[in-house]
């Protein structure tokens, strides 16, 4: 089995090419949707979360706003360090166990969509290969006030809090300019699927 690390800046297009790449064959294991699922009110990681951040992170339902947390993490390092202190060493732990139950039941290709794939202790050495999408901040800009209605100021802000896509493609197999049609992304995924198998 195959193990493929995708990775990439915020806006950078990690999701469409995860998209394409679902279409192709593989099976995809999503760090972020796990790391939300990790939130919820019923589970231990929201009781550490609520008692490092205050309750003022809470929704009227005693949910975690993850707008409210986002913007307390995004403007303080220290912060946003504490949060994934407490989230990924268990996204690292439920991601092991997804990967070795689609080895045992025979899939092909996985791939692992990971923001935080090069940052995050533990994530990195259970890829085979790293793939990174890259994109001019200029364009990030652009989609994510067009798509996710966000001020630049917001945007700037996650920017400043990851590794800059130049370093993270110095630690890439494959590099992926998402800077084009959906026509032309598809077309160079789909070269780079046929590659692999």
């Amino acid at each position: 089995m195959l193990v493929i690390g995708l990775t990439g800046n915020f806006g950078t297009g990690k999701t469409t090419v995860s998209q394409i790449l679902a279409k192709l064959g593989a099976v995809i294991i999503d760090a972020d949707k796990l790391g939300h699922g990790l939130l919820q009110p019923d589970t231990e990681t929201y009781g550490e979360i609520v008692a490092a951040f205050g309750k003022s992170i809470l929704k009227p339902n005693g949910e975690i706003d993850r707008n409210k947390l986002g913007k307390l993490v995004f403007a303080d390092t220290a912060a946003l360090n504490k949060l994934n202190q407490i989230i990924h060493p268990r996204i690292c732990e439920i991601v092991k166990q997804k990967i070795e139950e689609y080895r045992q039941a025979g899939i092909r290709v996985v791939v692992l969509e990971a923001a935080l794939l090069i940052e995050a202790d533990g994530l990195k050495h259970l890829v085979d290969q790293v793939w990174v999408t890259t994109v001019p901040e200029a364009t990030i800009l652009r989609r994510l006030k067009s798509q996710r209605g966000l001020k630049e100021e917001q945007v700037l802000a996650r920017l400043q809090t990851q590794m800059s896509s130049e370093k993270k493609a110095k630690q890439a197999d494959v590099v992926i300019n998402t800077d084009c049609s959906l026509d032309e992304l598809r077309k160079r995924v789909t070269e780079l699927w046929h590659n692999l198998l």
